[in-house]
């Protein structure tokens, strides 16, 4: 019997509704099974030119980061197409535009500059993964080179590359999240609905659709 089968209680886990935790590595491995050998060895320590005419054509990404204390953050992240700037072949830096001065991700960066990152092409299911370690910057020779619509960052991550890989396009098929089919916008609350109820309750529906509406695009690179 299995250490997940004794946790269970028999063959049958998770029966009378019992959350069965998986322990372990070995564990792990014994329900997935390994990864092949194509998979294993796709993993790079250095960006191919195949790798740059993606981040050159990708204007969307998210941020992975973890605080020292091991908590976790993923930040959406998006400019213009081309917007991506690779340094080397080791080294990419990414514009920090006006938002909601949160900075969680960039907090945990000053803790901990391990990062991740998932460069996304629009109607493509396949992605680049980058791995590494990044450092926050507000000044460099090539901030010039980041600019958009006038606006010169204040900020900027430079990530340098320990692993990259491009995953498969499973999870985008799964989901059918470019097939216009399966979108249905209204299934839930529109935007100034959620604002009030979360978040500014004392602004009146009018006042939040007024300002979620067409001139919000305007302000996308103003500091507010």
């Amino acid at each position: 019997m299995t250490t997940q089968e004794q946790r269970s209680g028999g063959g049958s886990a998770g029966a009378d509704g019992e959350v069965v935790e998986v322990a372990d590595e070995a564990e792990l491995r014994a329900l997935v099974g390994e990864p092949s050998a194509g998979a294993v060895r796709k993993e790079r320590t250095r960006l191919h030119d195949l790798d740059r005419a993606w981040l050159a054509a990708s204007p969307f990404w998210l941020l992975a980061t973890s605080g020292a204390d091991g908590t976790c953050d993923v930040s959406p992240k998006g400019d213009p197409a081309g917007s991506v700037l690779v340094l080397d072949d080791r080294t990419v830096a990414l514009a920090e535009r006006p938002g909601n001065r949160r900075v969680d991700g960039f907090r945990n960066v000053l803790a901990n500059p391990h990062v991740g990152l998932l460069f996304v092409v629009p109607g493509r299911g396949d992605t680049l993964r980058v791995n590494g370690r990044a450092r926050l910057v507000r000044d460099a020779p090539w901030f010039d080179d980041l600019v958009v619509k006038g606006h010169r960052p204040l900020l900027a991550l430079l990530v340098e590359v320990e692993q990259v890989f491009h995953h498969c396009s499973k999870a985008f098929l799964r989901s059918g999240l470019w097939d216009p089919a399966t979108w249905d916008p209204e299934a839930v609350p529109a935007r100034p609905t959620i604002a009030r109820t979360l978040e500014r309750p004392d602004a009146s529906l009018e006042e939040l659709a007024a300002y979620y509406g067409p001139s919000y695009a305007d302000g996308l690179y103003r500091s507010t």
